[in-house]
């Protein structure tokens, strides 16, 4: 994977691009451009590594705008999607988890805008901006949440379960009202969702082909929507 970022430090941000973000949303303007100075600003092309498993955690990040894959590596060489990260939220958050290294791979699953702190930031920002640190645990209870009711479904559902409640999942967190449905907003290919649920490509692209058929879903070109997500619901609950 290129780690290479399209382009340098963008120019210098405003402050109404955080004043939305919870972690920072309780803060005043003067706090906020504090912020944004000690942050180094990048962009990203789709498909870019922003950190990787294994690597010292010498930075955390912010998505400002875009989407990210979460990727674990198995002892065998496999890749698999752990989570998608939409635009707004914290990534690389090693030190809430007592870890020097990331514990995964962060790749940009579309064209990103990205923030960064060095690491050693982390305590002060914790202690000096009200609402950080809450928002923070917050984030990384979410994950948690998610994690856990995968690995539920993993030992206790039917692959087409697994599959239905992974499109629900995605479209719950990036959904967008496209003419004829719900179009998950980022390109997404059925090895993704063969990763997402631990099962095979085959058994994906014949679910998605038997879904198409039946007017549930639509997929094309790394797209998919949801044009019955009641029927879809239903699947997803066995």
């Amino acid at each position: 994977m290129d780690a290479t970022p399209q382009n340098k430090v963008l120019s210098r941000l405003d402050e109404s691009l955080l004043t939305h973000l919870p972690p920072f949303s309780r803060l005043d303007r003067q706090q906020i451009r504090a912020i944004l100075d000690q942050a180094t600003s990048r962009r990203y092309n789709a498909g870019v590594s922003i950190f990787d498993e294994g690597a010292p955690a010498d930075r955390f990040f912010m998505l400002l705008d875009g989407y990210v894959r979460v990727v674990r590596i198995t002892p065998t060489g496999e890749q698999v999607t752990a989570l998608h990260i939409p635009a707004g939220q914290l990534l690389g958050m090693a030190k809430v988890l007592g870890r020097v290294t990331y514990p995964a791979t962060a790749i940009t699953a579309t064209e990103s805008i990205v923030l960064s702190w060095p690491m050693r930031l982390w305590d002060s920002f914790i202690q000096d901006y009200d609402g950080f640190a809450t928002e923070t645990y917050k984030t990384l209870g979410h994950r948690v949440g998610e994690m856990n009711t995968r690995i539920v479904e993993l030992a206790t559902q039917q692959v087409e379960q697994r599959v239905a409640n992974a499109i629900l999942r995605l479209i719950s967190q990036t959904g967008r009202k496209v003419p004829g449905g719900i179009e998950i907003d980022f390109p997404i290919t059925r090895q993704d969702l063969s990763e997402l649920t631990a099962t095979t490509l085959h058994t994906v692209s014949r679910l998605l082909s038997a879904w198409e058929k039946r007017g549930l879903v639509a997929s094309k070109r790394k797209r998919i929507t949801v044009t019955d997500p009641h029927a879809l619901v239903v699947l997803s609950q066995g």
